[in-house]
């Protein structure tokens, strides 16, 4: 049997990224349909089905769509940026490789782990936030018993195959697309006066009270952090080119739709809501999740008259959240996988069964999404906003290695004199891009909780919820920088052989193919 730990070694002299880890190890099975549907339905779920109704609430109507508009755009200069890397260099390990050949091998080793942990997090509130949802229909079941049965759901899937995964993830993102878009039309006829129960609603509602941006500055920081955590998981396109086919054409054209998706189901769904109801409804969450019911998209059917449809959408938020907790399966187990490869984590995480998935990552990210059990001694609500705090942290620390990772890579590709025609795929928005994104993301992740400084007393038990991922991800970069004395990577020692290679190989492969085409070009010619 191939030793699945010197596939990628091999694949790093040969720059046969195409046939990187199929040897004994993770399979090309996802097809352009399921990357594209993944590319933007990952991402969607308790953030915006659920968490955007205490955005508008604690911000505003305008606040909360300046923070939308804001958060796509930053986050659609990261995806640029990760396209980028992802289309020439097509690994399971995306952004914790790029940033231990680019940036610094121990930065690389804290950005997988903290990666890792974040999903792992991620999934225990999804898990969390599906007890809550069931409570709408069964308030005497202890919440933990669903938490297990969706958590049995989710691993079942990641360990079937790669592509029931895909095909999975495909329906249950299909699922979300159809319902924001049916909502989005619900929401303009209420506007118009179509349907009932917009005759109160309009831009007059933005100019209720403080509307409308509620709590400035202070407010819009304080927000940034959840809607973060709805934009989380559009970066599953870098994690998911390892097992994706030709990704070097198929990575760009998923990038190349995320902008128009994230205005359309992030933006203008933001707007709708904020226009058809106030932000000082008691109705709207201020202080976290409590009852499925005030959902922003459940509220807005029933003010249409539509009862049977706001009971169909708790049905398609719960969808929402097995999908999101299905995608974060899939992401944190492969960013293990990974690390186990490259001797970043115990061997045996690199173990994979027959139908080559990563079993024993994929019970290890079980065994941390077990968090959601808290609720058996504290409640939902209260474990649902640690760890949407948590996760949406470690969350924003991946994005700040995303974006120094492509801007050194760039930096060092071009020192080097190579030739950016070379790449797949090429952002229009370097070096601004990457810089924009890297700056936004530091001042989220500092400033989240400085409130917490400005009292007559420090509120040390603020800052530690706040930023102990922050103090981790710094602990484990430095802790490993100690031990292994790595250094960052200079301009003129990166290697940038595998592209160069890759190229070389992919204009052989197309020469027969454009001699073929020549020729028949030819042959029209003289027979006309």
């Amino acid at each position: 049997m191939t030793d699945i730990r010197k596939v990628p070694a091999a694949c790093e002299a040969t720059g046969d990224f195409h046939h990187a880890e199929t040897a004994g190890g993770l399979k090309r099975t996802l097809t352009p349909r399921h990357l594209n549907m993944i590319a933007i339905g990952g991402c969607i779920g308790t953030g915006l089905f659920v968490a955007s109704g205490s955005t508008i609430a604690q911000s505003g109507p305008g606040g909360a769509l300046l923070a939308f508009v804001v958060i796509g755009l930053m986050v659609f200069f990261l995806m640029t940026s990760l396209g980028e890397l992802a289309a020439c260099m097509p690994v399971t390990g995306s952004f914790s490789t790029y940033a231990a050949k680019y940036v610094d091998p121990s930065f690389g080793f804290a950005l997988g782990w903290n990666y890792w942990y974040s999903w792992a997090v991620t999934i225990a509130v999804d898990l969390v936030a599906a007890q809550i949802i069931m409570a709408y229909w069964f308030p005497d079941v202890p919440g933990y018993i669903w938490s297990g049965i969706f958590l049995l759901i989710i691993a079942g899937l990641n360990m079937a195959s790669v592509r029931l995964f895909g095909e999975a993830e495909y329906w249950f993102s299909l699922i979300k697309v159809i319902t924001i878009v049916l909502f989005i039309a619900v929401g303009i006829l209420m506007l118009f006066g179509i349907l009932s129960g917009g005759e109160q609603a309009g831009p007059r509602l933005w100019a209720i009270g403080d509307a409308p941006v509620v709590g400035g500055l202070g407010a819009l920081v304080g927000v940034a952090m959840v809607v973060g955590f709805s934009f989380q998981g559009t970066e599953f396109v870098g994690i998911a080119a390892g097992e994706t086919r030709d990704p070097g054409k198929n990575v760009p054209r998923a990038v190349r739709q995320i902008f128009w998706r994230i205005l359309l189901f992030y933006v203008l769904t933001i707007l709708i809501i904020g226009l058809l109801i106030p932000y000082n409804d008691p109705s709207l969450l201020r202080n976290g999740v409590s009852d499925i019911r005030v959902s922003p998209f459940t509220l807005i059917f029933e003010r249409a008259d539509m009862l049977g449809a706001a009971a169909v959408m708790n049905a398609v938020i719960l969808t929402s959240v097995l999908s999101a907790g299905n995608s974060g399966m899939y992401a944190s187990s492969r960013m293990l996988y990974s690390l186990a490869l490259e001797g970043k984590a115990p061997a045996i995480f690199a173990r994979l069964s027959r139908s080559g998935t990563p079993r024993w990552a994929l019970l290890a990210t079980a065994t941390v999404a077990g968090l959601c059990f808290l609720t058996f001694i504290f409640s939902p609500g209260q474990i649902y906003n640690w760890l949407l705090n948590t996760s949406g942290m470690l969350g924003f620390i991946a994005w700040l290695g995303i974006a120094v990772s492509h801007y050194r890579f760039r930096r060092g590709y071009v020192h080097q004199g190579n030739d950016l025609g070379h790449l797949p795929y090429v952002s229009k928005f370097f070096p601004f891009g990457p810089i924009f994104a890297f700056v936004l993301c530091l001042c989220v992740t500092l400033g989240q909780n400085y409130q917490a400084l400005l009292g007559d007393s420090i509120d040390w038990a603020g800052l530690t919820a706040t930023y102990v991922g922050l103090a981790l991800f710094l602990v484990i970069w430095l802790a490993h920088k100690l031990v292994s004395r790595s250094r960052f990577v200079r301009l003129d020692q990166m290697s940038f052989s595998t592209i160069r290679s890759r190229f070389e190989n992919d204009r052989q492969a197309d020469a027969p193919a454009a001699r073929s085409r020549h020729s028949q070009a030819r042959m029209t010619q003289v027979r006309s």
